[in-house]
């Protein structure tokens, strides 16, 4: 395991109470992993796409909800779903 800090970025400076955040972190056999991710709605629909930083983290601001994350990583595609509400940050781990 590297010693990147599990789970999302820090939250330091982020108005947690007031927003809606789905952050984590996209790994391979424990090591972080360079790809995107992809927010989908309830419906499928694409509607945001950030890359995953240098420690495989990721973090989107978004409505409450039902999302689903998509992490396009070089050789897999994986989805996980994950249920947003306002204030409390959804910490995703995704493993490819």
């Amino acid at each position: 395991m590297c010693g990147a800090k599990a789970g999302g970025p820090d939250l330091a400076g982020v108005d947690v109470a007031s927003e809606t955040i789905i952050q984590g972190s996209v790994t391979r056999d424990g090591e972080p992993v360079s790809g995107y991710v992809r927010l989908l709605d309830g419906g499928g629909e694409f509607t945001a796409e950030v890359p995953t930083s240098a420690t495989g983290q990721f973090r989107f601001f978004a409505a409450p909800g039902t999302w689903t994350l998509r992490a396009l990583v070089p050789g897999a595609t994986v989805d996980r779903t994950v249920v947003a509400q306002q204030g409390t940050a959804a910490e995703v781990a995704i493993a490819v």
